[in-house]
């Protein structure tokens, strides 16, 4: 198994043999991103699609979607939906 520093989580943890997303941003995410932030990923962005009723068909939605991935994994943040509260 192929192990990465994950830019995201700051350690080396299980990474990629194929890119689960395509074109340049999927091969970033093989050379920088582990299995476990990509989860985590995959957790936020269903809370984004559910909590703004987005629709992944539309190209707005889509590009919306990437552009937050992009924040999640490489910037060290991504937006919560309006009005969204954590639960404890």
């Amino acid at each position: 198994m192929k192990t990465v520093f994950c830019q995201k989580l700051k350690q080396s943890l299980p990474g990629f043999e194929r890119a689960p997303y395509p074109g340049t941003i999927g091969q970033q995410i093989v050379e920088k991103i582990s299995q476990q932030a990509w989860k985590e990923w995959m957790t936020h962005q269903t809370m984004l699609i559910n909590e703004n009723r987005l629709n992944v068909l539309e190209p707005t939605s889509r590009k919306f979607l990437e552009h937050q991935m992009q924040k999640f994994l490489f910037e060290g943040g991504a937006e919560k939906p309006a009005g969204f509260k954590e639960v404890e």
